[in-house]
This record gives C-alpha cells, sequence and structure tokens, in this order.
C-alpha cells in the first residue's frame, strides 16, 4: 500500500490548478470506511480514527426532505458535518431526489461546514428506490442529466458519485460514465452489483476494472472486500485509486492495518479474538453516550456483532447475539 500522510501533509479539498479535487492526497491508495446506515455513526468513527484510521470515512446518508425548504435535513443529521473527524477527511452523503430538494440540501450541509459531498445512487433498499432515491435513481437516468451539473455548480469541495454498476443492468455504468465526467465529479465509489442483486451474488470487480479502464476518473473499488488478500488482490487486478471497506471493515477494523502490511494478513485464532474484545469494548462506553438507554446499546452493538464472520470465533458471537441484557453481553465478552 502506499504510505498515508500525515495531518500536517494534508490538505483536504486543495489541489493545484486544473488538478482534480480530492479528499485524499496526491499519491495516497486511501482506504475508506463505507456509509453504512444504523453502524457507522459519530460513535463507530470516532473508535475507527482512534484505532485504525482509515484514510477518508463517511457519514450515514442523511435524508433530504424534498417537501420542506426549511428542514432539507433532519437537525441530527446537521450535527454530524464536518469537514473532518480527529483529522480525517469526512465525506457527507446524502441521499434523496428532484433537482430542486438536492441541490438546497448541498447547500445547507456546506453551510454547516461539510467539505466532502457525496449522492447516494446505490442504496438498494425500500423506500430509498421507491422514490427514485439511492440506487432508484438508476430507474430514471435522464434526471440525472439536471441533477449532476446542479449539484456540480452548488458543491465547492469535492463531489462525488457512489453507485451501483446498474438497476437491473450490470452495464448500465457505462452508458453512464459520459454524463459523470461531464458533470465534473470527481470521483466515484463503485460497487459492481445491480440495484436489484442487492447483496446477493458478488461484487462483480472484473467490471471494476472495465470501468477504470473506460474513464479518467478515480474510482475507488467497493463490495466483498473481506480480507487482505482479497483487497490487495483488487487493487492489482483493477488498477482502483483505493479501496472502501464495508461489512469487511466494520467486521474486523483490523482489515485496514492488514492491508497497509503493517499486521498479519492472516491472523491466529488467539489474535483475533483479542481484537474482537478491544473493539466492543471500546465501542460500548461510546455507544453509552451516543444512545439511551441498555436496551439501544445493546441493539446497536449487536447490530456490529452481526457483521463479524469468523467460522473459529462461531460459538462467542452466538453467545454475544442471544445476549438478552447488556449485562448478560459484558459477561460473555469478558470471557473472551
Amino acid at each position: 500500500m502506499t504510505k498515508s500522510v500525515t495531518d500536517n501533509d494534508r490538505c483536504p479539498g486543495s489541489t493545484a490548478p486544473g488538478a482534480r479535487r480530492l479528499p485524499w492526497a496526491p499519491g495516497e491508495t486511501p482506504l475508506m470506511l463505507a456509509p453504512m446506515q444504523g453502524l457507522t455513526n459519530r460513535a463507530l468513527r470516532a473508535l475507527f480514527v482512534s484505532w485504525v484510521r482509515p484514510d477518508v470515512v463517511w457519514t450515514e446518508f442523511m435524508r433530504v426532505n424534498p417537501v420542506s425548504s426549511k428542514k432539507r435535513l433532519m437537525p441530527s443529521d446537521l450535527r454530524e458535518i464536518a469537514a473532518e473527524e480527529g483529522g480525517v477527511p469526512l465525506v457527507v452523503q446524502l441521499i434523496g431526489h428532484g433537482r430542486e430538494a438536492l441541490v438546497s440540501a448541498a447547500q445547507v450541509a456546506q453551510d454547516a461546514g461539510a467539505v466532502h459531498l457525496n449522492l447516494n445512487m446505490g442504496c438498494p433498499y425500500g423506500r430509498m428506490t421507491s422514490g427514485l432515491t439511492g440506487g432508484g435513481m438508476l430507474k430514471r437516468p435522464e434526471l440525472l442529466e439536471e441533477i449532476l451539473p446542479a449539484l456540480r455548480e452548488t458543491i465547492t469541495g469535492t463531489f462525488s458519485v457512489k453507485l451501483r454498476a446498474g438497476y437491473d443492468d450490470p452495464r448500465q455504468i457505462f452508458s453512464l460514465l459520459p454524463l459523470l465526467e461531464h458533470s465534473g465529479v470527481d470521483f466515484l465509489v463503485l460497487h459492481p452489483r445491480t440495484v436489484r442483486q442487492a447483496y446477493n451474488g458478488f461484487a462483480d470487480h472484473a467490471i471494476t476494472a472495465e470501468v477504470i479502464r473506460q474513464t479518467n476518473l478515480p474510482v475507488i473499488a467497493n463490495g466483498d472486500i473481506r480480507s487482505a488478500k482479497k483487497g490487495l488482490g483488487i487493487l492489482k487486478e483493477t488498477g482502483a485509486a483505493g479501496l472502501m471497506l464495508g461489512r469487511g471493515g466494520i467486521g474486523e477494523p483490523m482489515l485496514f492495518e492488514r492491508l497497509r502490511g503493517r499486521a498479519s494478513a492472516e491472523p491466529e485464532r488467539a489474535e483475533r479474538r483479542a481484537m474482537l474484545r478491544r473493539y466492543l469494548d471500546g465501542l460500548l462506553p461510546l455507544y453509552g453516550k451516543l444512545f439511551c438507554g441498555d436496551a439501544q446499546v445493546l441493539a446497536k452493538v449487536k447490530g456490529v456483532v452481526s457483521n463479524v464472520e469468523d467460522p473459529e470465533l462461531d460459538q462467542e458471537l452466538k453467545r454475544l447475539k442471544r445476549a438478552k441484557t447488556l449485562g448478560d453481553f459484558k459477561s460473555v465478552l469478558g470471557e473472551l
């Protein structure tokens, strides 16, 4: 991996004349913590920044109110907005529909301190697709012809798009590339599944590689990166500008360090067990400050545990998931 720069070397959003604006430094191969709804709240982001320090972190998506021009974003979302967290660039992700609403929300986010803004065009679930938002935007790509340039005109910092390869056709992305390029998007995050696939099947990074060959936009590869071997293979085979870790990173924070070559690529069971305890021990007090009551803290931390995939720790994980109270959970954790 290309070494990360120090905070003093980093200047998010600044560029030389004619250079592309990016939330990472030239020459860096960024490892990003993915935006995952219900998971990547500010407590979890803070733990990752202090422990494994992703090169870029993202907010959970912020729903844009299509009706109220005075309340485009929720007050709780506005409190999440910043240019960075602990010296790490923070990308604010918007999800919504309609040119006027999205442009207005982008301005609100900037006024609240956002420097790096992203449009979610990949979320496959529920109302996010029914209202032509998230992955549903790919059902009406003609609408993007007015939305993307308008967002670019409004956004003064970096503007990126996170998207699926297509709505139901995994090759739809290729017809979208000219629009994405001409609209002045700074970089793409590509998850090479279709919206209809949701998380079934597998992420086809042969599509990622083909997209990278056909565009001059930096492309961050996302999807099914659950080991250092897999991530490094994707970088080598696709030429991606960097990686975004979702479930793989949430399930094993040390994957960031494994990809950097600063931790064992294939850790022993004892090391993985110790990592899991450190992870959850660090998260619980942060969740206690962010969420209301033991029941909510327990539900949230179980959401994290559900992303841990380790057959050799299967019994321990099952016991954590079955815990009825926060006290029970802590007791199981103490036995790890």
